[in-house]
């Protein structure tokens, strides 16, 4: 054929003359031969792409209308059917899963491994990560605030400063390639969403203080519930507050209301502990008074039995008895003028009140 043919030229034309002569002549040390052109030592001549796209095309012509051009023809579809069969195969890597369309039309899902499909246009195959989890940030990161995105207000209608990451996966590879246009952004779109619900339900402080895992859980359950109803292949693994505070410009005011709120808590605290004492107290002197009435009740009842048995006996006692009560508190002279013509001379303090001391004393004397 004319593409073995070592007699002819070769398939880009034949080669120029004295092509590799000179340098051979060099490398002998032998001088360049007669009519060759000089070496000057300068750079090469330019290319001639032209007359190489020439000579190419003159041999493309002389293949194709040469005696062997229908097997020519023949081998090169052959070639380039093999090739475009061959595109069609490809390997889905162990934590994607392949969408194969055809003509567009979902047609099936590719697990990891070597697969293959009826080449481009029939049918193309998409990768779509499935093992792996996403993360996405709300709010933006620490040194690149996303003011829009980060303020919420609250139950209690303050403004909390607040950014959080959704960490998710594609649970069914079709559903997200195909049920929502650009899940990434419905995502991010949703999680704000849900989280300004959650935070709007919720009052300030318990935001700031222990309440995080509350707000962050609810907001997993209702982003899932949404996410669910758009029918999108994803599962929402975990929510997670980066930060979440009060805004600058109102941060004294908030420390103002905060140490308000605490000298309430705290004046409300020790009025409740003086209402204790008082309530104590009360409680106290109605179960003292109690007592000494049921024991003065049960005194009276014993003396009326006594009193029933001897009547003239227990009157003469109960007498004496309070008369000893009376007059063992005042002060008593008893003067005896039987033979004395003197007048009788008291100390000054005879008749000053008596102390207790002095009212036991006599009283242990009489009762000695």
């Amino acid at each position: 054929m004319p593409w073995n043919d070592n007699a002819g030229p070769g398939p880009w034309g034949s080669p120029p003359p004295n092509d590799g002569k000179k340098d051979a002549d060099r490398n002998r040390g032998e001088e360049p031969r007669p009519g060759a052109p000089k070496d000057t030592g300068g750079p090469p001549p330019p290319v001639d792409l032209s007359a190489i796209a020439e000579r190419v095309v003159a041999r493309l012509r002389q293949i194709f209308n040469g005696p062997g051009r229908p097997r020519a023809i023949a081998v090169s579809a052959l070639v380039l059917v093999a090739l475009w069969g061959l595109s069609g195969c490809y390997v889905v890597q162990p934590k994607d899963q392949a969408v194969v369309t055809t003509f567009g039309a979902y047609s099936r899902t590719a697990s990891p491994g070597l697969r293959y499909h009826l080449p481009y246009p029939i049918e193309h195959a998409e990768m779509v990560p499935f093992t792996s989890t996403q993360s996405l940030d709300i709010g933006g990161s620490a040194g690149q605030p996303v003011p829009d995105e980060r303020l919420m207000l609250t139950g209690d209608e303050n403004i909390v400063d607040l950014s959080f990451t959704v960490q998710w996966r594609v649970s069914d590879a079709a559903k997200y390639s195909f049920n929502v246009y650009d899940p990434p952004s419905v995502i991010k779109d949703v999680a704000e969403s849900a989280m300004r619900e959650v935070v709007g339900k919720t009052a300030l402080t318990p935001i700031l203080t222990n309440s995080r895992g509350q707000v962050q859980d609810q907001t997993r359950r209702l982003m899932q519930q949404i996410l669910d109803r758009y029918d999108m292949g994803v599962a929402i693994q975990s929510v997670n507050i980066q930060t979440a505070t009060t805004p600058a410009p109102v941060l004294e005011a908030y420390r103002d209301v905060q140490r308000a709120a605490q000298n309430a808590q705290s004046a409300a605290n020790n009025a409740r502990g003086e209402a204790a004492q008082i309530t104590q107290a009360a409680l106290g002197y109605r179960e003292q008074v109690v007592r000494e009435a049921a024991g003065d009740a049960a005194r009276f009842n014993q003396v009326y039995e006594q009193y029933k048995l001897a009547p003239a006996v227990t009157r003469e006692r109960l007498y004496i008895e309070t008369m000893q009560r009376v007059l063992e508190r005042s002060n008593k002279v008893i003067v005896d003028n039987k033979g004395a013509n003197a007048p009788i001379i008291l100390p000054s303090d005879t008749f000053r009140p008596r102390t207790s001391t002095a009212i036991t004393t006599a009283s242990e004397e009489a009762a000695r």
